[in-house]
């Protein structure tokens, strides 16, 4: 029998590594974590692969103030998780979203903007002659509106923020093991072990399932109920520009379309027919040259001349209920967790959803941010949060 532990987590990209972390630095917290993750490489993680954005233009509360606090902590990331003197580097842009709306659109940017701005974030809206004025680049002859993040949005390296997020769990003593959690034994309302693929059996305190597209709705099947969520595949495409295009933001499109500066070029993803439900990572080529390119090219026409280069594809857990992430207890458990379904918003919430949970077990509450609107509760119940920005 392998020795037990007072959390065990499934999962530990940046959503596992971030509960780690916080539960290991908070002060009340005096017991043993073990991270239990199938590839410490992290190779075809969401975390790895996503194009690791944040932003505050929700439509939503909950959202906008967990992406506020994702933008305080990522800003403070270096101190926060240096070891020894050595601090990462998260290479935080705060390069600004810019969401794009015609007529038909404008009421719900106007919309989000009163709420966005109640809760604090600096979100202004600028007219078509504003945009042209300001990115003079951008052709605006047919929009509305625009809503641009001046501060507090932008992307950075979420590759560096999970590994940064382990090595400090791991400093201030989170165990990890490379192995799958392929089983849970249960007895009454309290989850008392799993088992390994490697054939360990693990006594556990509490069990948290971050296992993410691969693997959290597997598990909580194993747990006694379901969630809906699935993996959905996304390519992104790299490409330059032989013409300058300066201090683009992350602008989406009112095509759906996306794009935003990396490196001395560009990097964009278009909107797929249908979602993908699939297991492999094969780039869909035909997404650059039907939907990305031309909308690209209408917007700003310096793109018209972009190169392609090389593209990527990785997964997410979709929430097939709401796009919402799923938080909190599991239901019928009394020392289960579940973080799961973030339906694309992972990396940006990682922040918030780790030191919420790791208060959840803690403290037995929330402390820092009440996460209960995200509540598997809510899919019970038929209760959806109406998110009108997701992208």
């Amino acid at each position: 029998m392998s020795e037990s532990y007072d959390v065990v987590i499934a999962g530990g990209a940046a959503m596992g590594s971030s509960l780690a972390f916080h539960l290991a630095a908070d002060a009340g917290f005096k017991g043993r974590v073990l991270v239990v993750e199938k590839d410490l490489t992290y190779a075809k993680a969401a975390s790895a692969l996503s194009a690791s954005s944040i932003r505050q233009q929700f439509s939503t509360a909950i959202n906008i103030l967990v992406s506020m606090h994702g933008i305080d902590f990522l800003r403070r990331g270096r101190e926060i998780l240096a070891v020894d003197g050595d601090a990462p580097d998260l290479t935080v842009r705060e390069g600004g979203y810019l969401y794009l709306a015609t007529e038909a659109g404008a009421h719900v940017l106007r919309e989000n903007n009163a709420l966005q701005r109640e809760l604090g974030a600096d979100i202004a809206l600028m007219t078509p002659a504003e945009l042209g004025a300001r990115f003079p680049y951008l052709n605006v002859e047919d929009l509305a509106l625009g809503s641009l993040g001046l501060s507090g949005e932008g992307w950075f390296d979420g590759y560096s923020l999970t590994q940064a997020f382990r090595r400090k769990a791991r400093s201030l003593g989170a165990i990890y093991r490379e192995a799958a959690v392929t089983g849970v034994e249960r007895e009454g309302r309290r989850i008392v072990a799993v088992t390994l693929d490697d054939g360990a059996r693990v006594p556990c305190g509490a069990f948290i399932n971050c296992a993410g597209a691969s693997g959290a709705r597997w598990i909580a099947q194993m747990c006694g109920f379901d969630i809906p969520i699935e993996s959905r595949k996304r390519s992104v495409f790299q490409f330059a520009c032989p013409s300058p295009v300066p201090n683009l933001p992350l602008m989406i499109d009112v095509s759906g379309v996306w794009v935003r500066p990396e490196g001395e070029g560009f990097i964009g993803a278009g909107v797929p027919d249908e979602d993908p439900h699939t297991d492999d990572f094969d780039v869909d080529w035909s997404q650059f040259e039907a939907q990305l390119w031309p909308a690209l090219a209408h917007r700003i026409p310096a793109f018209e001349r972009i190169r392609p280069g090389r593209a990527w594809a990785g997964h997410y857990d979709l929430n097939l209920f709401d796009h919402n992430a799923i938080v909190g207890r599991m239901p019928g458990l009394d020392n289960a967790y579940l973080a799961a379904g973030f339906s694309g918003h992972g990396i940006q919430q990682s922040p918030a959803v780790g030191r919420g949970l790791a208060e959840l077990i803690a403290h037995g509450g929330y402390r820092a941010l009440d996460l209960s609107d995200f509540a598997f509760e809510r899919i019970a119940a038929g209760r959806k949060i109406l998110e009108k920005n997701v992208i």
